[in-house]
């Protein structure tokens, strides 16, 4: 018997509905904010992704990357922003629409890495991109977006936690400061770490394996330009004044290489969400649309992991009162008439959900199929309401019944709901 690949999961009915809910209410926002939703092809050159002198996790180690051809090399997605940047340079959309261009996608991604809860090697992202404009206004607003979709949701026990990651300037001054720091510590480093002294060693204080080294919770912090302060200073000011609590993380680096100054991550304080406490992440990019080969425009952007996002909010009980329940089920006594198929899709084309019996059954067994669909109203179809064109109408949550003529089924419906 086959089974899914290690690392994917099949989504039956009831995950269905809890994706839905999570995604229909992400793109309330996206239309809340202003922006549109894109679809970028599956996999992609793997250029687009793999950068020179990359030292991230992503691009090192966790890419499904192929070559059919023996020439080109393509890599399934494993990330939205870059191939959603390749997109906006591809089709120059910074010259055709107004900027900033606010884009979003709801989108698979693939990343070769030990499955666990919450983390598995395909896994839907959620995400969005402002391209164009640099301002400490986009920034917070971008945060917003995404701090108070989560908090619309139900989660609540949730922090916003920002760092700087300064200007071009202020970040290659920092890192000869660190080569230079974690010169004297290279042995007690492991050996991604140190790799990444000569490439990019701000990526050593967001190490998963070192983080608690002495040497680097000691690491030197970065000293911003004037400017650069100037701008994060005002990306903190903006939150204030949307009252969204934060606390500053001079750690936090992300784990993708081309992030400059605002970076963000808003996690869950649940004890028990452990190392999976990241519902969504991001930051600002000012070199990848030209490294994409478009002008020199900035963007910012987050990502939210849907599949960690539902196991949060499941267990903060958003999904409890989930019910697989339907508008109305039809009780056919008649051995499959005519007139319950006529009264099914009537209250269809009226978009109530409707089940309906297909075979002969007794009327308790049918009962039982009202209870196992959670139907809010039974209708009943028996050889007099067939002869009368009516129905038998049942209210299950006051348990009252009426007998309603066919024609105005629909408008007692209606005046029933209303009264819930």
């Amino acid at each position: 018997m086959y089974q899914t690949v290690k690392g994917t999961y099949d989504l039956l009915a009831e995950d269905m509905k809890k994706f839905e809910r999570v995604e229909l209410l992400f793109r309330h926002f996206l239309d809340l904010y202003g922006y549109k939703e894109i679809k970028t092809p599956v996999f992609e050159y793997t250029g687009v992704f793999s950068k020179e002198n990359d030292t991230s996790d992503m691009v090192t180690k966790e890419m499904y990357s192929f070559s059919p051809n023996g020439k080109d090399s393509f890599t399934l997605r494993p990330e939205g922003t870059a191939g959603a940047i390749r997109s906006v340079v591809e089709h120059k959309l910074y010259a055709s629409e107004e900027l900033p261009l606010k884009i979003a996608y709801v989108e698979e991604m693939f990343r070769h890495e030990r499955p666990q809860k919450g983390r598995q090697r395909q896994f839907t992202q959620m995400g969005v991109e402002c391209v164009g404009d640099k301002s400490p206004l986009i920034d917070a607003e971008v945060i917003a977006l995404g701090y108070f979709y989560v908090k619309t949701l139900g989660i609540e026990n949730i922090k916003v936690c920002v760092n700087t990651l300064g200007d071009n300037a202020s970040r290659l001054a920092y890192k000869k400061k660190l080569q230079d720091y974690f010169a004297q510590y290279k042995d007690q480093l492991c050996p991604d770490c140190q790799n990444r002294l000569d490439k990019n060693p701000l990526r050593i204080l967001d190490c998963k394996f070192d983080h608690e080294l002495e040497c680097i919770k000691n690491a030197p912090k970065m000293d911003l330009t004037p400017e650069s302060k100037e701008y994060f200073d005002k990306v903190l000011s903006y939150l204030d004044a949307l009252e969204i609590p934060y606390i500053i993380d001079d750690k936090l680096v992300r784990g993708l290489d081309y992030y400059t100054d605002t970076v963000f991550e808003v996690i869950s304080t649940r004890e028990e969400s452990g190392s999976q406490s990241t519902i969504f992440g991001g930051g600002r990019y000012d070199n990848l649309v030209k490294e994409m080969g478009g002008p020199e425009l900035s963007g910012i952007g987050f990502a939210i992991g849907v599949e960690r996002l539902i196991i949060l909010a499941e267990a903060e009980g958003i999904f409890d009162e989930y019910k697989n329940e339907v508008d109305s089920y039809v009780i056919d006594m008649t051995e499959g008439s005519e007139f319950a198929l006529k009264v099914s899709e009537l209250l269809r084309n009226n978009s109530y959900s409707c089940e309906m019996n297909f075979y002969p059954r007794s009327m308790k067994s049918q009962f039982k199929s009202v209870d196992r669909r959670n139907a809010k109203f039974t209708i009943i179809i028996g050889e007099d309401e067939v002869k009368e064109n009516k129905v038998t109408l049942k209210n299950n949550a006051t348990r009252e019944q009426y007998n309603v003529a066919y024609e105005k089924l629909i408008d007692k419906m209606d005046s029933l709901m209303e009264e819930e």
